[in-house]
């Protein structure tokens, strides 16, 4: 229901603003942007379909292959005495809670290609366990909350950018961004416990700070290394970890004297399914953004927050990542489109390009992963799955600024 009225919203905003524009300042061009924005961003979102078709089919493949070598109930019974309580509607040693673990894994390691495929296939499970279909399960939200508050311990993509944008120093936020996003991710964890009616025992607490000592350990670590030395380790454990879970998916398939390539086939046929569902949906949502952005609307609130921000008295430097972080939860590639943009107006190594880098790490692209993994199980009905999920966003761009703020 909320996901419904947000995206009316995207549309009636646009309208207003629209016709405001005309009336205004007499400016009929307006009418062509918005509906000219509707046109490419429906082409736009097919593309961004045809583009996961590949990785869908690589991953969907050999994530099949981890299932029947037993690698994902493995990993699902290691870590079942602390999903088991955050997720108590799946059953102990059920596939999800493996592919739950893998999805989890990789958004931390920052393999994004990786983690969608295995975050589509642990939806794939819950759906199996999903008495009403078309309605979201406690199960699917927590899953969704914690892929939108996106903890990540290495944030490559963002260190790649700022490389070649030429800042003097690629790896400085990836400190600010590993604590706002662990904020963000234990923010909503903790608000989605108390609205399920999870109880937060002495297992839960335990598995938190050791995910918290985690978070210190690599944080310690990577303060030791040379600055130019960050991003090259970071990228090599990455993709040494990917290379790894391929190697010993294989292996287990091998070692149960399995036919792993038809089991790779097999999976990559779901993937290609998967990948043509997802297709109206990622329409549906990059179409109403695309619109709203056109019309004119997400500048009108950028230059009104500024303007409130300076009547109050206080610092505006950080408004100059607002549309990064008001663009975030709505498109990964329009948030990665201001930050860029903002690199290039202020140059890469100003305050509010490190705060709009910081920001755009902070969590995941919320609405982009309701589309893709509601609709890749057909679920219409997403309950309060939205409004946890901007809970975490939100949480995690004050997080982002407070933290810029001290570092830089």
């Amino acid at each position: 229901m909320v996901l419904n009225w947000i995206w009316i919203s995207f549309f009636l905003a646009a309208f207003l603003m629209a016709l405001g524009t005309t009336l205004f300042t007499g400016d009929v061009s307006v009418w062509s942007n918005v509906m000219n924005a509707s046109f490419d961003q429906a082409a736009f979102a097919f593309e961004v379909s045809l583009g996961l078709t590949g990785v869908l089919t690589l991953w969907m493949g050999i994530m099949k292959i981890g299932e029947k070598g037993g690698v994902i109930e493995f990993f699902g019974r290691s870590i079942s005495p602390f999903f088991s309580r955050l997720f108590p509607g799946i059953p102990k040693n059920h596939p999800a809670m493996g592919a739950i673990f893998m999805n989890i894994s990789a958004n931390m390691l920052g393999l994004d290609n990786a983690a969608t495929p295995m975050g589509l296939r642990a939806m794939q499970e819950m759906q199996t366990l999903n008495p009403k279909k078309d309605t979201a399960s406690d199960a699917m939200i927590m899953f969704l909350v914690l892929n939108s508050s996106g903890l990540c311990l290495i944030p490559i993509s963002i260190m790649m950018y700022r490389a070649q944008g030429g800042a003097e120093n690629p790896t400085d936020i990836f400190l600010p961004i590993l604590i706002a996003t662990a904020i963000a991710t234990l923010v909503g964890l903790i608000a989605l416990c108390v609205r399920q009616k999870i109880k937060m025992d002495w297992v839960i607490w335990s598995w938190l700070g050791g995910i918290a000592a985690f978070v210190a350990l690599v944080t310690w670590y990577f303060t030791t290394l040379p600055a130019d030395k960050v991003q090259q380790y970071s990228t090599f454990i990455a993709n040494l970890a990917l290379f790894s879970v391929i190697i010993l998916f294989i292996g287990a398939g091998v070692r149960r004297k399995l036919r792993v390539y038809d089991l790779f086939i097999e999976g990559a046929k779901e993937g290609f399914k998967t990948a043509v569902m997802i297709i109206p949906y990622l329409v549906a949502i990059l179409m109403a953004i695309g619109m709203f952005r056109a019309s004119g609307a997400l500048d009108v609130i950028t230059s009104g927050v500024e303007r409130g921000v300076a009547a109050l008295g206080f610092d505006t430097q950080w408004v100059g990542a607002l549309p990064t972080m008001l663009m975030k939860p709505l498109s990964g590639s329009g948030s990665c489109a201001m930050m860029l943009d903002v690199m290039k107006v202020n140059g890469p190594d100003a305050f509010v390009s490190k705060l709009a880098a910081a920001v755009r790490g902070s969590t995941d692209t919320t609405f982009y992963i309701l589309a893709v993994y509601f609709g890749s199980v057909g679920v219409s009905k997403t309950r309060y799955a939205a409004g946890y999920a901007l809970l975490a966003d939100i949480t995690g761009a004050i997080a982002a600024v407070a933290i810029a703020y001290c570092f830089f």
